[in-house]
């Protein structure tokens, strides 16, 4: 009877208004996201306080800072404003009258991948549902995935907390991209040739791509990388021209120009990777975003995808 009494002390909106003052640490941008008046926030969260015995958010110039103790309730909340969610949600999902805003995040590379496809399914059976789509390392989307920042995170995630569950999308290859007419139709793009070229390097903070020069460490060669830059859809623009050469996941390059450059494998061992889509355990009854997920899945599994050029070299591996 003590516990059922604490409960009552409890109003949920106040939960719901912690999230937020926690997300954005700032009276305003929270009551702006919770369609509030700054005063009513206020308010909320000098209830917060009396109720949970803790500052819960400091100031520190024009932000709040959360306490320890508002740090150890961030992720709890998170799964618990979830599971109420999910509760209380209707039993069937009708995308065609859903309004619901979804936070993907994914790189420029998975955007080019999936977006397209899943856009148009959007605007055609769920004109409703709204997304919003951001992107940063691995080790940034996955925290965002179990914070509740994220809803889904798109990617290639070699450890994942027991916390996640995921899918496959597809397997992925990498693949050179190099000038047409800086490579002879008789000639062999072979390691001495590759290593002699300068490269573009796509790599973000915590996002790189480790598994080409971990494959080169293992034949105990090095490339000289002349551009390192963070950008997936520019960095084809660099090639047409020049000597440089790009290796990416060949999936980024379907749409290049053929008449200027060619799409060519690796002359060494490369691993290939899985491009996986990632959601929160406690998300698994969320009928909605079920049902994102098959249309992202179905997004990437439409993509007309053939690994190399039609007129790749006769001599290449």
């Amino acid at each position: 009877m003590h516990q059922m009494n604490d409960l009552r002390r409890i109003d949920l909106n106040l939960l719901v208004i912690l999230d937020a003052l926690l997300n954005e640490q700032h009276v305003t941008r929270a009551a702006e996201r919770l369609h509030l008046s700054q005063p009513a926030v206020s308010h909320a969260l000098a209830r917060l306080r009396d109720l949970l015995d803790d500052p819960l958010l400091v100031r520190a110039g024009a932000s709040l800072v959360p306490t320890p103790r508002a740090l150890e309730l961030t992720a709890p909340l998170a799964e618990a404003l979830a599971q109420v969610q999910s509760l209380l949600a209707p039993n069937t999902f009708d995308p065609a009258t859903a309004k619901r805003t979804f936070r993907l995040a994914m790189s420029d590379y998975g955007a080019a991948i999936v977006l397209p496809g899943l856009i148009r399914t959007l605007r055609r059976e769920a004109p409703g549902i709204d997304l919003q789509i951001s992107h940063g390392s691995r080790e940034g989307m996955l925290d965002g995935v179990l914070n509740g920042d994220i809803d889904v995170a798109a990617g290639v995630f070699p450890e994942m907390p027991n916390e996640l569950r995921s899918t496959a999308l597809f397997e992925e290859h990498y693949a050179c991209l190099v000038d047409r007419h800086s490579l002879p139709a008789d000639a062999v793009l072979d390691l001495p040739s590759y290593l002699a070229r300068p490269h573009v390097l796509l790599e973000m903070r915590g996002s790189g791509t480790p598994e080409i020069e971990r494959a080169l460490t293992t034949l105990r060669e090095r490339r000289r990388v002349a551009i390192s830059l963070p950008h997936w859809s520019v960095a084809p623009q660099f090639i047409s021209g020049t000597d440089l050469i790009l290796t990416v996941a060949s999936r980024g390059l379907r749409d290049i120009d053929e008449s200027s450059l060619i799409v060519i494998p690796p002359p060494f061992h490369i691993p290939s990777f899985t491009f996986v889509l990632v959601w929160h355990k406690r998300r698994g009854g969320d009928q909605a975003l079920n049902w994102l997920n098959a249309q992202i899945e179905r997004a990437a599994g439409d993509i007309d995808w053939r690994p190399f050029s039609k007129t790749t070299h006769k001599d290449s591996p």
